[in-house]
């Protein structure tokens, strides 16, 4: 089984469930809350390497929603200054699996890495 070190916003009922589905499949996890770690420019640019940078950022922010914030014309520097400055936007959960780093919750893709016991449906989407 694999030791995950999970970024979540604490509260979060969508984090939640995923934590609840990897740790019934045995997997040990290490939670930080995304919004008070202490990120740096260069671990944000580790977890996005594999990622446009559209993909990064959380849809349902408030200032993306509002249209504050419009991913597609922003660069990659402006884009992680943006999230420093307000951690609200970058998606999560971030994971590091045993040093291999994951943006957003893949069911699919983590399933057939590490295993999952069980589904959810539609892991990424808040539950209202």
């Amino acid at each position: 089984m694999a030791t995950i070190e999970f970024f979540e916003k604490n509260g979060c009922l969508n984090n939640a469930r995923q934590k609840q589905l990897l740790e019934a499949s045995g997997h040990t996890l290490i939670t930080r809350n995304i919004l008070t770690y202490p990120w740096t420019p260069k671990m944000l640019e580790d977890f996005f390497q594999s990622k446009s940078i559209i993909e990064c950022f959380n849809p349902a922010s408030p200032r993306i929603k509002s249209g504050e914030v419009v991913p597609s014309k922003v660069s990659v520097t402006e884009a992680i200054e943006l999230m420093l400055s307000d951690p609200l936007l970058i998606r999560r959960p971030l994971m590091n699996i045993d040093g291999h780093l994951e943006v957003g919750f893949d069911q699919k893709k983590l399933h057939a890495w590490i295993g999952l016991e069980s589904s959810l449906s539609d892991p990424e989407s808040c539950q209202k």
